[in-house]
């Protein structure tokens, strides 16, 4: 059953979905299956071009055009995930047509199915639901490379001790917001290209509370490395800076 509001309307969702370059790995069947499907009608997805050299735009245009509840945004210059997810955002919010959003990584790392999942947890109507790629025994199928599950569960630590919230994974590409509270957290740009979702987080905490249905972790059933990363590794070297001008401006 799908989540309602107050009126007993079904509650609408739109994910983003940032795409650079992406002509080559964008899984249309997949995502055409989804939005074919009764189930997801009140779920829109949103595809933003963000700035890409390839054939990207010409492919999400096709697919918006050939299905129902599938949009495209084209940005003209490359501004980065973050910039490309907020620039969409507000354009979205500006149509007062959701009661939720929210962005997921184009390669699907995270499986479309998942948009769907985290409706079970709508009924609470929390301030923001997040993906959490953890390996439950018999429950989820998490791929990830050692070296990278170590780093991020390291990285992860840290940005929790920081926030002084229990948060298990910062770094998840699927996450979904209130429409109210995604206003307030996209009103301006992130200090960094690639560690907004950390400063997503300094954002959300001055709108919490103690209740604990206002902030959920949702154990994604399945997530995988997909081959194709647009993060350079020399961004690893920059990021531990990124994250102290994030906690020194919202600490």
């Amino acid at each position: 059953m799908k989540p309602t509001n107050e009126n007993g309307d079904s509650l609408r969702i739109a994910f983003i979905i940032p795409c650079f370059n992406e002509a080559e790995r964008l899984d249309i069947k997949a995502f055409e299956s989804f939005k074919s499907r009764d189930q997801n009608s009140n779920i829109d997805l949103y595809f933003v071009n963000d700035g890409s050299t390839d054939n990207t735009q010409n492919i999400i245009e096709k697919l918006a055009s050939n299905q129902n509840g599938i949009h495209a945004i084209g940005i003209e210059k490359n501004v980065g995930k973050g910039e490309a997810i907020r620039k969409a955002m507000n354009k979205i919010i500006e149509e007062e047509r959701y009661d939720y959003l929210g962005y997921l990584d184009a390669d699907l790392a995270t499986p479309i199915e998942e948009t769907s999942t985290f409706q079970k947890y709508l009924m609470h109507m929390p301030k923001m639901i997040i993906g959490t790629r953890v390996s439950i025994l018999g429950q989820t199928k998490i791929k990830r490379r050692a070296m990278r599950h170590y780093v991020g569960r390291i990285f992860a630590t840290v940005v929790s001790n920081m926030l002084k919230l229990s948060i298990y994974d910062t770094q998840c590409g699927a996450k979904l917001i209130r429409q109210d509270i995604a206003k307030e957290l996209f009103k301006e740009p992130f200090l960094s290209k690639w560690l907004f979702d950390v400063e997503l987080f300094f954002r959300l905490k001055p709108f919490l509370n103690s209740e604990s249905s206002e902030l959920l972790e949702h154990p994604v059933s399945k997530w995988e490395d997909i081959a194709g990363s647009k993060i350079k590794a020399s961004y690893f070297l920059i990021a531990p800076l990124d994250l102290l001008k994030i906690y020194f401006k919202y600490k």
